[in-house]
C-alpha cells in the first residue's frame, strides 16, 4: 500500500547520511549531557563534577559516504519502479 513512499524515506534519509558524511571529519557524540539546565548548575557551581563524562568521537572511514549514498540512490531508483496503487 504504502511502499513506495516508505522506500523513497528511506532512500533519501540514506543519501542524507552520505552527504553529511561526506561534509564531516569527526563528529563527538556527548554523553551524560543534562537537560535540565538548573541540576547542571548546582552539580559545577562549588566544585561539583559531572559524572563519568566520556565523549566518543565518531570518524566515518572513507567508504562509509559513498556507500550511503549508493545504497540511497538505489532504493530511491527502486521506489521510483514500483507500481501505483490502483485507486
Amino acid at each position: 500500500m504504502m511502499w513506495r513512499a516508505f522506500f523513497s524515506a528511506v532512500g533519501i534519509v540514506l543519501v542524507i547520511l552520505g552527504i553529511e558524511c561526506l561534509l564531516i571529519d569527526s563528529a563527538v557524540l556527548a554523553a551524560g549531557v543534562v537537560d535540565d539546565p538548573m541540576a547542571l548548575q548546582q552539580n559545577t557551581m562549588f566544585g561539583g563534577q559531572l559524572a563519568n563524562t566520556q565523549n566518543r568521537v565518531f570518524r566515518p572511514a572513507e567508504w562509509i559516504p559513498w556507500s550511503l549514498l549508493a545504497s540511497g540512490a538505489v532504493v530511491l531508483i527502486y521506489s521510483i519502479s514500483l507500481r501505483r496503487a490502483n485507486g
